[in-house]
């Protein structure tokens, strides 16, 4: 049946291996379809017995599936569950046509969570447990018994692959299920075949370094060799090319491979073209290693860039100043959770970057060398660390294996110039996974990491967030501060961190923001402020980030509008314009992602802090960033998804205007209502805020922007609704396509605009809705936003119908046919 079922398939892998075949080593993605079982099997018998249709040993089902692929693709954000922790298994059948006498055979991981074992037919071959770092299963020998055995003979030359996954939760596996994210399961990163000559590259380091003024550059150039056959001798020719293409070195030696690493060459480049966020100057580094085993071949970028982290002061990079705009990064997107494919990821990366960005920390774990590739050719500095992440400290087997991934994280990922932070751990001082917490003996471990670091990369900074107890260890370090969202007023963000900056010698600001629910909006979004205390610190503390319970706080007692997150934003990149010694801060987080830890939550099992949601699509802080951070002429009006907005007949309503141009000129409703001019400490907008009486009806608002002679427009179309409501009492549907939206109305049929109730969606008939994306509009359970909700509904030929459900109100019900 696994025969039958994709043997379609092959000939498009044949046709990909051989159109890449050459006289040097070959990696290709695996890209054919793949089967899955969610579950386990009683062994790996079962995967490869020979099973005809309808026996007894064919009713285990599997699925075709593609990769990457991930266990939780859609149920870690389901309202009504707890997502899967457990084991997966995938099985394929591969063409092996290695085109070296003697060569090795390797399936190549990018990362696959969170336990993995491989095997040939019925052989393991190998075993991983980590779920971020990258490792190769070298399957030669498997592979050629395989096809000397009797088994094979059913297959007709194609080797029966079939690997396990399991991300069942381990207390002495690294990250602590008390993460506040997903710890997922599956082959959620390409796997490549890799085919190489008995002598080749095992490691290739390059470390480009300069002086600040970049007057001169050193190339240094290290490997380790894999050499199956014991080959004594080989030739190796390095092309060194700039970043316009041209060689600039070659250089051609005789070596004599050795397992361990060993240098190279030493290349001196004068006055190198810079790295830099505005000009990511990269040269390309080819090396050609000839034997009697073949030819293999490796090619990768560097950038010559020089850093300095100022003692109590700001962040130089070649030498000058440079505030570090930052945000973070989850591998987590709708409707594939971690299986994110490299187009999503560019996209992703890309949107960053025109955000303004410079920086970004990838929490909490190594991530695709897809993302690090980016990184580098967009100009965005990294802070990349290991997933040791609250619960305390386990034993001999949670302490090894956060070395190794240490250790693989810097040997993996240092010839990105766009690196310079490993960090060695987040909210260490978070006890709960064990029955003792020993600071002692956290800071111990913590110090033979710093060490560790260290030696395998002495260029880069160490670095951790949020464990005051280790603050002296690292080089670099992040205290919490989260200024208006779960300690505080946002007001006291600067005076906050300037104590902070104080108390260590090189300070980085990592996670600050606020939740917000995309499409919800308000008109007086700081009505509960005076609830909030000041002058009791900004810290996140234990219990902080319920819903309930605690201190006043805005986290618990704000409404979770756009409008709050955007005053937040808003005040907190005003005050970093004004503190020269600064070295930067990174946003929590660039894009809502799936947690665990929140099923409460407006989307549940998401966290809200998104500058975009989880499909990608921005909020309004997006543009909040840009008006600070970019250069690139932009204006956008305040407001472009709410699309009702309220008060009395007459009242002067705010509008405001992020942009990053010299002045900008407001029209209501064809009318101008005056110019302004732009001014960062004039709070909020920048200065570019008007008082403006609607009309009650339809209202278009457009704004034009001005930079000397270029100009910049964005308009909208706004309601204005001054009708007054009471307590929402029913539910109304309505469709348009697949459309679904819900409006909940008072007793005379008013819409309430300030409803946040938690309504469900529900779906009868020839259908099936579009949820557990972990969006507003793509989950079944989901809080009102303006007294508005939406979801998408497939139908199938007939007819459905879909009902939606509020406690205390009459549920809307509306018929959809085809």
């Amino acid at each position: 049946m696994l025969i039958r079922r994709i043997a379609a398939c092959y000939a498009i892998l044949a046709a990909l291996l051989y159109s890449t075949r050459v006289t040097a080593q070959q990696s290709a993605r695996i890209n054919q379809p793949w089967e899955f079982l969610q579950g386990d099997l009683g062994g790996i018998w079962e995967a490869v017995r020979p099973a005809a249709e309808g026996s007894p040993e064919s009713v285990t089902l599997w699925k075709i599936i593609t990769l990457p692929h991930c266990f939780n693709a859609r149920d870690a954000v389901d309202p009504d569950q707890n997502y899967y922790e457990g084991p997966g298994w995938y099985r394929t059948l591969l063409d092996i046509n290695n085109p070296y006498d003697k060569g090795r055979t390797l399936l190549h991981f990018e990362g696959a969570g969170q336990k993995t074992t491989v095997y040939v037919y019925t052989t393991k071959v190998a075993a991983h447990t980590g779920g971020y770092d990258e490792w190769s299963a070298d399957i030669t020998t498997a592979v050629n018994d395989f096809l000397q055995s009797p088994a094979a003979k059913r297959y007709k030359g194609k080797i029966p692959i079939s690997i396990r996954c399991d991300n069942t939760r381990d207390l002495e596996m690294i990250p602590s299920g008390m993460s506040d994210f997903n710890v997922y399961g599956g082959l959620y990163r390409y796997v490549n075949i890799v085919y190489a000559p008995a002598l080749s590259f095992d490691a290739f380091h390059v470390q480009a370094q300069t002086d600040a003024a970049g007057k001169e550059g050193m190339l240094h150039i290290s490997t380790g060799f894999s050499d199956a056959e014991n080959i004594t001798t080989g030739t190796l020719e390095l092309h060194v090319l700039d970043p316009q293409h041209n060689i600039i070195k070659t250089i051609k030696q005789t070596i004599t491979p050795t397992k361990d690493i060993q240098q190279l060459s030493v290349i001196t480049v004068k006055k190198p073209q810079l790295w830099s966020p505005d000009q990511p100057q990269l040269y390309t580094v080819e090396a050609t290693l000839t034997s009697a085993a073949g030819v293999a071949t490796w090619s990768g970028k560097t950038g010559f860039r020089h850093f300095e982290f100022v003692t109590q002061g700001p962040f130089l990079l070649n030498g000058k100043r440079l505030l570090l705009q930052g945000t973070h990064r989850h591998e987590d997107h709708a409707g594939v959770a971690a299986a994110m494919t490299e187009n999503m990821i560019r996209q992703e990366m890309i949107l960053i970057k025109k955000m303004g960005a410079n920086f970004i920390r990838l929490g909490h774990y190594q991530q695709s060398r897809i993302v690090l590739n980016l990184c580098d050719s967009l100009g965005i500095l990294v802070w990349e660390e290991i997933p040791w992440c609250r619960g305390g400290l386990g034993g001999e087997v949670y302490k090894a294996q956060a070395r190794r991934m240490l250790t693989n994280l810097i040997t993996q990922h240092r010839n990105h110039p766009a690196v310079i932070l490993w960090g060695l751990g987040n909210e260490n001082d978070w006890p709960g996974d064990f029955p003792e917490f020993d600071k002692q003996q956290i800071r111990t471990f913590m110090s033979e990491l710093n060490t560790l670091a260290h030696q395998l990369d002495s260029t880069r900074k160490t670095t951790i967030r949020r464990c005051d107890f280790c603050k002296d260890i690292v080089d670099v370090y992040s205290p919490s501060i989260w200024a208006g969202w779960y300690r505080g007023r946002y007001t006291e963000y600067k005076q906050e961190s300037l104590n902070e900056i104080a108390k260590v010698p090189h300070f980085f600001h990592a996670e600050w923001g606020a939740d917000s629910h995309q499409g919800r909006y308000a008109e007086d979004p700081e009505k509960f402020i005076k609830q909030i205390a000041t002058g009791k610190g900004a810290d996140e503390r234990t219990g902080d980030f319920a819903l309930t319970g605690g201190n006043a706080r805005a986290s618990k007692d704000g409404d979770w509008s756009e409008s709050y997150a955007v005053n937040l934003v808003d005040w907190h990149l005003k005050e970093q314009e004004t503190m020269p010694q600064l070295t930067g801060s990174a946003y929590w987080v660039f894009k809502d992602f799936s947690t665990p830890l929140r099923p409460e939550n407006p989307v549940p099992y998401v966290n809200q802090k998104g500058i975009v949601a989880r499909d990608l699509s921005p909020k309004e802080i997006y543009y909040v960033f840009q008006s600070y951070w970019t250069k690139q002429p932009m204006a956008h009006i305040l407001g472009h998804a709410w699309p009702i907005r309220w008060g009395k007949e007459g009242e002067e309503k705010e509008i405001r205007v992020y942009s990053n141009c010299a002045e900008a000129e407001l029209f209501v409703n064809g009318k101008s209502v005056g110019i302004r001019k732009r001014s960062s400490p004039d709070f909020p907008a920048a200065g570019l805020r008007w008082k403006v009486a609607l009309s009650n009806g339809n209202n278009i608002v457009k704004v034009i922007a001005r930079n000397g002679k270029q100009t910049i427009t964005d308009e909208v179309n706004w309601q204005y609704q001054t009708a007054s409501w009471t307590a929402p009492v029913k539910l109304i549907l309505e469709h348009t396509g697949d459309l679904v939206k819900v409006k909940a109305v008072d007793a005379a049929g008013v819409l309430c605009l300030d409803a946040a109730n938690e309504i469900v969606f529900s779906i009868a008939g020839n259908g099936r809705l579009i949820d557990d994306l972990g969006t507003a509009g793509g989950s079944r359970k989901v809080q009102l936003a303006n007294g508005q909700a939406s979801i998408r509904v497939a139908v199938n030929d007939g007819e459905v119908v879909v009902a939606a459900a509020g406690e205390g109100m009459e549920t809307g019900m509306t018929q959809i046919k085809k």
